[in-house]
This record gives structure tokens, C-alpha cells and sequence, in this order.
């Protein structure tokens, strides 16, 4: 324990008479609570003036107290005379628990004192922990900072680390009229009646058949999914009609027991309120925790963990020992992977901003199912009619067409049926399904957020944040350290605050968008890198030689392009957070939630445009432009840019799709819960080898989430950045893989435990926010959701081999004219869509190191490529044919329709579903309606009783609240 003045001597009252108690230290005094015990004879009869005058004996031992708490650290603090930074009309009226009057012949609970829960008298818990060192050099601010803590209302306790004696932990206790004070400033609502459902007439016809299906259900299993009613606690909030808390009106609200009507994460959130407006220096803006953390004073804050979130004894026998212990058994356990989430009591445990990103990840998985469903019949309806394709039948079957080398001089001829193994593959992915599937995501991705409105709806109707406003915000500091010169009046304030000029703002983001220009070309550079890896690897696997690797020269040149693109992204992106960062920084945001926009935005672009362009470029440009054997498009005129495989290029962007998606959510889900966990090993380690595993059991609650790792500085923008770019992967090229929703399921079913229980275990207990949706990612999710209807329309058109093949059944095909489509008509289409080359018309540097004597023993004259041209000896040589132009039209007409149709289903139906729900929107007119009728009730209730009473005395008199 940490005492400034161990001398110290405070009288206390028991039984009506002055004791002397050893105090601990003057920093642990309190200025304005007594707590006495005034023993009475049963036989004696309490009169007015009797308790008056005991009243006054109080308050004149409350004024000694006083006066020596002034004069104690008038001695030890040197800002005696600085009185501008007290709050003296609150002075008299608070407390801090070390010269509290203790009480005499009450028994302290011993097992609130026992854990670390509680002050040392097992009494006052504990709602906020500061955590400073002695060595700091911040000791001025952070002693007037505590004195007007103090001053607030707030008590103190101060006690030193076990394990370092520099650390001190500061726990402050909120009393009742502090939280009753603020709760009302704040608006913070509280039930006050309990909701009474009405049930709609219905017809006895409808009764019976409801009572029928409710027989018949219970014949049923039971609902796995669900959790058990018994399991869970009666949260009584959802229960119950709500309000904002006012203390005239305190007998309107359902008061069972004053210690626990506000919940802990509530009393944390009114405390920290407190904190974020207590002045530590002299001056307008020197005031708030923040601003002390940022500058050391402090080395952390954070509200308390409710105990162990373990147990020696079973849940289902001896219940839940805490809510945290609660929480890890019906959520963060693997276990319960396919139960529904408790999102009630995450609420009410973490707060309603993290509530509702679980609320939005749980959505989002729920809606997965279909596409997961529905992509996963897309692939094995490839599978089914994998021995009625036409095409790949017939590319299996060509072993006389010889194709020409993809690369220069190292790599050979080769037969087309050399390449049936991709030619099924790609049917896996490429078929007559696809286009369907690629409607119904672009489809999926509106209902998913239509319908995540209405559920956004719900849940903030039930957690009261309909009629919920953010409070007016606090400029950062930054801000006003650097336009502290030039104020101008808040509109809204009406008070002088800094003002940035429009040309300083204009010019900063103009800066900043140039960086961001800049780090864009980086990405582009990167991806340049890779494919000249991949121009230069295929010729060198080419040669290699391992038969293996000379074989599949083209899939391991994708194979290793792609885990080195992988690493280059997660190089990229640590870079890309510092250069985010320092932009946000330097366009000067006013207020904290303009500057998480800002770095939000900053950091998705980033990362959004590092992760995609080079599955872009595999979709859009990947043999595209490079020209045909004779005349190839080189890089810098040296490098021959690379082909698609002869069955095409959707293999290599399926390969590209899948290993970074894979890769991808491996690695993030290692570094969300394996780092924290290797950290906190690490320090368990060293208390263990320090101190002992029998000491390190006894550490008081307060020590142990100290060691815990503290949340991410960004909150939860890692945890909502993952999932947004893992929604880009599963809409944005869906159409060339199909499992990516499947994939995207599975990763989020682990994803949620794994969250869960960072939150529960590793993790410092983050303070409880408020929130009334997920912020700028709904706008982020919107624009994903638009871009994917344009990319699968080019996937379809340009990546896959759906139009070509459409256009010859309908025109080249033995059906032509027919208006019909089937695998019969196919028939030539692997022959129609390849041309010929003569092979005396190689340049040199291209030209092959063999002469592809061994197909035929004697010097190849021709070999085929993919493209539509005129064979070598027509008028004009290697021009377009006429079925390239029917294709290339086809292409063009796909897109414009396939986009104006889907935008339409889109907005038809964002427009047919209504953001709030019919029943939801009665129910709240209800509510209202109800809450007027309860509080005239209730009022006309207390008037009536209090004319009885008068009457009954005879005399009138007040009834307050004590």
C-alpha cells in the first residue's frame, strides 16, 4: 500500500463515541462520507429531535475531518493556494475510502475482500483502475488530477503492485449519489416497469390449428442451437420499459438493491464520463484522461473483470460463478461453435458497441449458409456433369493437335490432351451455373444488408439506442495544440473552439491524397514485380530438371507467384499502416471519430487495393494482350508476357483466389489469438519463476488484468477490417470461385469463438461503448456490394469461356439457327476457337529449342493457338476472323445487360424492403404510448398517496428521497 503520511490519526464515531483509527496514507482520504453505526436500545424510542441531533454531532465530526484532510495535504501537495483547480462546491460532499469512518460492529464480507473485486473493506467496488508508475515524472498533473477526482465525489484506493513495487494501482469507486448525479446527466436509460405483450385476436380456426403445430413441435428435438433459459441470468432490462434516469422521479424505477442497479459496465462508463472532464493543470484544455495517458502520467486504465472465467465447479450443477465466467462457458467455449450467441449478456458485459460487431458478425454468418449452400451445389453440379462436358471431352480426345510453347526458346510443343486434367477443373468452376451463381451473390450481397438493417433495427430498439445521440465531441488535442491561435464559435456550443482555415485544410488533403496516389503506385509496382517473376520463372521451370516441375512448368510458376505475392501483401500492409497513419495525422482531423473515419477509409483502400490487384490482374489482363506466335507483345521489348493455359486462364485465378484466402485467414486468426496468447505466456512465465505459482493464484483481480494484453489501440477496426475485406473475396470474383462463401463460413464460425474469447481471457475488459450501428463499414459494404455486380459481370464476359461458347451454339455451332444450346451442340468447338501457325513464321528469339519431331518423327510445320485469326496463307495473315468480332460484341452486350438487370433487381429490392419492420414500428408507437400512460400513473399514484398521508397526520411534510 502506498502511504504520503502514515501518521495520520482519523476520529471515527461508534456508538456514539470517537475512536482513533491508524490511517494509511492521505492520498486515501476522504473528505466528505462518514459511515457510522449508531447502536440504539431497542426499548429507547427514536424521536425528530433525538435524530437530529445526532445528525449534528455527525456533521460536526465531518467538519474536523475536513478541516485536518485540508490542512494533510495542504503539507504534502504544492498546489495548496491553487484553488482555481478544486471543485469546492463539491469538496464537502466527497470521499475516498482510506479516512472513511470505518464501521465497528458490522462484519466485512470476506470473500468481497478476498477477490480483488472490492475496496479492502469488501464493500465499494471497484468500477475503474488507473495503473501509473512512481518513477514517472508526471507527479504534479497526476496529483491534482486525483485531487479532483476526489473532488467529484469519487473514492480512492491506492494500492502497490505485488510483483513491482514502481507500479501503483489507483481504484476508484463511484457512490450512489455520483452515479445517480451523472446517470442523469448522461441520459442514461433504466427500467422502470415491466413490458406487458399483448397478444392479437385471432380467430378460433387459427387457435386451433396454432395449438396443433405447437403439439407437433413438441414431439420435436428441441432446438440445438439455442441456449438453455435456465443457463442464462434474467436480464431485466429487456424486460422492462426504459427511460432516462432522473432522480426526481427515482420512485418511478424498479429499485430491488441501489448497489446493483447499475450494472458494472455502467457504473465503468459513468466513471470514465467523469474522468474524460477532470481538470489536471491549469488552463482550458488541460483536462481528461486521454490527454494523461498520452502524455505518462498514467500507464493504463481500465475497468475490472468480473473474477476468473474459469471454475473448479460445473456450470450446469453450482451455476455460473461471474458473468465473465458466464460468457466463456456459453460463448468463447469451443463447445457451443453451433449454439446462437448471447448477445444480451455480451451487451450488457462489453458494451453496445462490441454487441453490436458480434451482432453484425453473427448476421453475416447466418446469411453465408445460402451462399455457402448454393455455391457448393455450383460446384458439384461442375462434378456431375463433368463426363457430359463437350468441351472437355473433346480437349481430352485431341491428342493429333499440337500446341504451340507458351514461353520462348525452353519450353516445347505440346498436345492439347495434355492439359485434360485443367480442362476438368475448369468445368469444376466454369459452368452453365455460373452466371446464375453470379446474379445470386450480387443479389445475396443487397438482401444481406437490407436485411442486416432491419435487424440493426431490432437490436437497437431492444438495447434502447433508437432515440440515442452522440454526445457532442471533444476536439483532439492535436487539433488544439495546433489552431489554438484562431478560434471561431461552435455552432452548436456557442463556444470559441480552434478553427482550421479552408486553404490549410484544403492543402492538407491534397497532400494526403497524393500520398495515397503514391502508395496505390506502389501496389501496382508490386504487382509488376510479380508478373515479370512469372515471365521470367515459366521459362526457367521450363528448363528445369525435375520432370515434375517441367511438366506443370505454368501451374508452379502460379503456385510460387502467389505465396510470394502473399508475403509481399502482408509486408505491404505493416508499411501501409504507417503511412495511413501519418496521413490521417497530417490532415489534422477535428474530433476523434472524424480522424477514425479518415484512417478507416486510409487503411481499407490500402489494404483492399494490396490484396486484389493482382487477382485483377490474373481476371482482366493475364493473356489478354500478348499478341500471337510471331509477333508477341514483350515488356520493355525483352520479356514475352505470359498466356493463358490452353483450357484457359480461370485455373490461375481460382489457384490465386483460393491460396490467398486461405493463407489470408490463417495468418489473421493466428495473430488475433496466437500473439495475445504467446504474450501473456511469456508474462505468466516470468511471474511463475519470480514469485511462485502459489503467489501468482493469489493476485488480487486488478494484477491480473494488468498482465492481460490491453485492446488494440484502433479498437475494433482490425476485427471489423478482416471481415470487410474477407466480404470483398466473397462477392467481388465469386463467379470464378464458388467456395470462397463456403470457405468465408467455415473461417467465420472459428472466427466468432476466437473473438469470443480474446475478449473473455486475453484481454484487458475494454470499456462499454456506445454505438447505434457499425459506422463508416456500412457505406464500405455498400460500395463492395456494387463493385461485385461489375467485376462478376466481367468474370463471366471476359475471364470465363461462357460467351465464346454461347456464341458458337448459336452461330458456329452444329445447332446454329436451331435456337438451341445443349452439349450436342458443341460439337468443334475446341478446333473452332483455335488457330493456326505456321512454324517457320517464329522470330528467332522465340523460337523453340526442339522441332517437335517426336509427335509425328518428322519437323512440326503447324501448331494451333488460343485466338480467332486467319490461318497463315489467307490475304490478310493472322488477322481477326469475323467470329472474334461476334464474340467480342456478345462480351460487350453481356455486361450492359447483365449489370442493368442486377442493379435493377438491387434497388427493386431495397425499395420492397422497409429498413424497419412493420411489427417493430407498432411496438415502438406502443411503447410510447404506454410510457405516457406508466408516468402519469404513476405520478397521479404518488399524488393520491401523499394526500392520504397528509390527511392522516394531519400536517404536510415532504417525502424525499434519503
Amino acid at each position: 500500500m502506498e502511504a504520503s503520511s502514515s501518521g495520520s490519526n482519523i476520529p471515527a464515531v461508534t456508538n456514539g463515541k470517537t475512536k482513533i483509527h491508524h490511517a494509511e496514507g492521505t492520498e486515501d482520504l476522504q473528505s466528505n462520507q462518514l459511515e457510522t453505526q449508531i447502536s440504539i436500545k431497542p426499548d429507547v424510542q427514536r424521536t425528530d429531535v433525538d435524530f437530529s441531533e445526532i445528525l449534528n454531532a455527525i456533521q460536526e465530526i465531518a467538519k474536523d475531518v475536513n478541516i485536518f484532510f485540508d490542512e494533510l495535504e495542504g503539507v504534502n501537495s504544492p498546489f495548496k493556494d491553487d484553488d482555481s483547480l478544486l471543485h469546492h462546491g463539491n469538496l464537502t460532499s466527497t470521499s475516498d475510502d482510506a479516512s472513511r469512518l470505518e464501521t465497528v460492529g458490522e462484519g466485512v464480507p470476506d470473500k468481497n475482500k478476498s477477490n480483488g473485486l472490492y475496496f479492502r473493506d469488501g464493500k465499494c467496488r471497484i468500477d475503474y483502475v488507473l495503473v501509473y508508475r512512481k518513477s514517472s515524472p508526471q507527479t504534479e498533473k497526476r496529483e491534482v488530477f486525483e485531487r479532483n477526482i476526489r473532488a467529484e465525489g469519487l473514492q480512492m484506493e491506492k494500492e502497490s503492485s505485488l510483483t513491482n513495487s514502481d507500479i501503483i494501482f489507483v481504484k476508484l469507486h463511484a457512490p450512489w449519489e455520483v452515479l445517480g448525479r451523472y446517470a442523469e446527466v448522461m441520459n442514461v436509460r433504466m427500467p422502470f416497469r415491466r413490458k406487458i405483450y399483448y397478444l392479437h385476436r385471432r380467430h378460433k380456426f387459427m387457435n386451433r390449428i396454432e395449438r396443433q403445430i405447437s403439439r407437433f413441435r413438441g414431439w420435436l428435438p428441441r432446438k440445438p442451437m439455442r441456449l438453455d433459459k435456465e443457463t442464462l441470468p434474467d436480464l431485466e432490462e429487456n424486460d422492462c420499459y426504459t427511460a432516462p434516469f432522473s432522480q426526481q422521479r427515482i420512485h418511478h424505477f424498479i429499485i430491488h438493491n441501489k448497489d446493483t442497479f447499475f450494472n458494472n459496465a455502467t457504473r465503468s462508463r459513468i466513471v470514465h464520463h467523469i474522468l474524460q472532464r477532470v481538470k489536471y493543470e491549469e488552463g482550458k484544455n488541460k483536462i481528461g484522461l486521454n490527454r494523461l495517458l498520452t502524455n505518462g502520467s498514467y500507464e493504463a486504465a481500465f475497468p475490472l473483470h468480473e473474477g476468473s472465467y474459469r471454475s473448479k465447479n460445473s456450470i450446469r450443477t453450482h451455476g455460473a460463478e461471474n458473468h465473465r465466467h458466464l460468457l466463456y462457458e456459453c460463448w468463447a467455449s469451443w463447445g457451443v461453435w453451433y449454439k446462437y450467441q448471447p448477445l444480451d449478456l455480451v451487451r450488457r458485459y462489453f458494451g453496445e458497441k462490441i454487441g453490436l460487431y458480434f451482432a453484425w458478425l453473427g448476421w453475416y454468418t447466418g446469411m453465408l449458409f445460402p451462399a455457402a449452400f448454393i455455391g457448393l451445389f455450383v460446384f458439384l453440379y461442375g462434378v456431375t456433369t463433368l463426363n457430359h462436358c463437350q468441351v472437355s471431352k473433346e480437349v481430352c480426345q485431341a491428342t493429333d493437335i499440337i500446341m504451340c510453347p507458351i514461353c520462348d526458346k525452353y519450353c516445347p510443343f505440346m498436345r492439347l490432351s495434355d492439359s485434360c486434367v485443367y480442362a476438368k477443373v475448369t468445368h469444376l468452376f466454369d459452368n452453365g451455373a455460373t452466371v446464375f451463381f453470379a446474379v445470386f451473390m450480387a443479389v445475396w450481397a443487397t438482401v444481406f444488408l437490407e436485411f442486416w438493417k432491419r435487424r440493426r433495427a431490432v437490436i437497437a430498439y431492444d438495447w434502447d439506442l433508437i432515440d440515442w445521440e452522440e454526445e457532442e465531441e471533444e476536439i483532439r488535442p492535436q487539433f488544439e495544440a495546433k489552431y489554438s491561435k484562431k478560434e471561431r464559435m461552435n455552432p452548436i456550443s456557442g463556444k470559441p473552439e480552434p478553427y482550421q482555415a479552408f486553404a490549410d485544410k484544403c492543402s492538407r488533403l491534397i497532400v494526403s491524397a497524393s500520398g495515397i496516389f503514391f502508395m496505390i503506385c506502389v501496389v501496382i509496382a508490386a504487382v509488376f514485380g510479380i508478373v515479370i517473376y512469372r515471365v521470367v520463372t515459366v521459362s526457367t521451370f521450363a528448363a528445369f530438371k525435375w520432370a515434375l516441375i517441367r511438366n506443370n512448368s505454368q501451374v508452379a510458376t502460379t503456385g510460387t507467384a502467389v505465396c510470394i505475392n502473399f508475403c509481399i501483401i502482408m509486408l505491404l500492409n505493416v508499411l501501409y499502416e504507417k503511412v495511413a497513419l501519418l496521413l490521417t495525422n497530417l490532415e489534422q482531423p477535428r474530433t476523434e471519430s472524424e480522424w477514425e473515419n479518415s484512417f478507416t477509409l486510409k487503411m481499407f483502400l490500402f489494404q483492399f487495393v494490396n490484396l486484389n490487384s493482382s487477382t485483377f490482374y490474373i481476371a482482366f489482363f493475364l493473356g489478354r494482350f500478348t499478341g500471337h506466335p510471331g509477333a508477341y507483345l514483350r515488356l520493355i521489348n525483352r520479356w514475352r508476357l505470359e498466356e493463358c493455359h490452353p483450357s484457359g486462364c480461370l485455373i490461375d485465378l481460382c489457384m490465386q483466389m483460393g491460396i490467398i484466402m486461405v493463407l489470408k485467414q490463417t495468418w489473421n486468426n493466428f495473430m488475433e489469438l496466437g500473439y495475445p496468447l504467446i504474450q501473456n505466456w511469456w508474462t505468466r512465465r516470468k511471474l511463475r519463476q519470480e514469485h511462485g505459482s502459489q503467489r501468482k493464484a493469489s493476485f488480487p483481480q486488478w494484477e491480473k488484468d494488468y498482465n492481460l494484453q490491453p485492446m488494440n489501440a484502433y479498437g475494433l477496426f482490425d476485427e471489423y477490417l478482416e471481415m470487410i475485406l474477407q466480404f470483398g473475396f466473397t462477392t467481388i470474383f465469386v463467379a470464378a470461385f464458388p467456395l470462397a462463401p463456403l470457405l468465408a463460413l467455415l473461417n467465420n464460425i472459428i472466427e466468432i469463438r476466437l473473438d469470443a474469447y480474446k475478449f473473455v481471457t486475453q484481454w484487458r475488459r475494454p470499456l462499454a461503448s456506445r454505438a447505434k450501428d457499425i459506422g463508416i463499414w456500412y457505406g464500405i459494404l455498400e460500395g463492395i456490394g456494387i463493385l461485385s455486380v461489375i467485376t462478376n459481370a466481367f468474370v463471366v464476359a471476359v475471364t470465363s469461356d461462357f460467351i465464346p461458347r454461347l456464341v458458337y451454339a448459336y452461330k458456329y455451332g452444329p445447332c446454329a439457327g436451331q435456337g438451341e444450346a445443349g452439349q450436342k451442340c458443341m460439337v468443334g468447338y475446341v478446333n473452332a476457337s483455335l488457330s493456326v501457325f505456321l512454324v517457320s513464321d517464329f522470330e528467332n528469339r522465340s523460337e523453340p529449342t526442339s522441332n517437335g519431331s517426336e509427335f509425328s518423327g518428322s519437323p512440326l510445320k503447324y501448331c494451333r493457338y488460343r485466338d480467332y485469326r486467319d490461318p497463315p496463307h489467307s490475304p490478310v495473315p493472322y488477322g481477326y476472323t469475323l467470329q472474334f468480332w461476334h464474340v467480342l460484341a456478345a462480351r460487350l452486350a453481356f455486361i450492359i445487360v447483365f449489370e442493368h438487370l442486377v442493379f435493377c433487381i438491387k434497388h427493386l429490392i431495397s425499395y420492397l424492403i422497409p429498413d424497419l419492420p412493420k411489427d417493430l414500428r407498432d411496438r415502438m408507437r406502443r411503447e410510447k404510448y404506454l410510457i405516457q400512460e406508466m408516468m402519469y400513473e404513476a405520478e397521479l399514484e404518488r399524488l393520491q398517496k401523499e394526500r392520504k398521508e397528509r390527511k392522516k397526520n394531519g400536517k404536510s411534510h415532504n417525502n424525499e428521497w434519503p
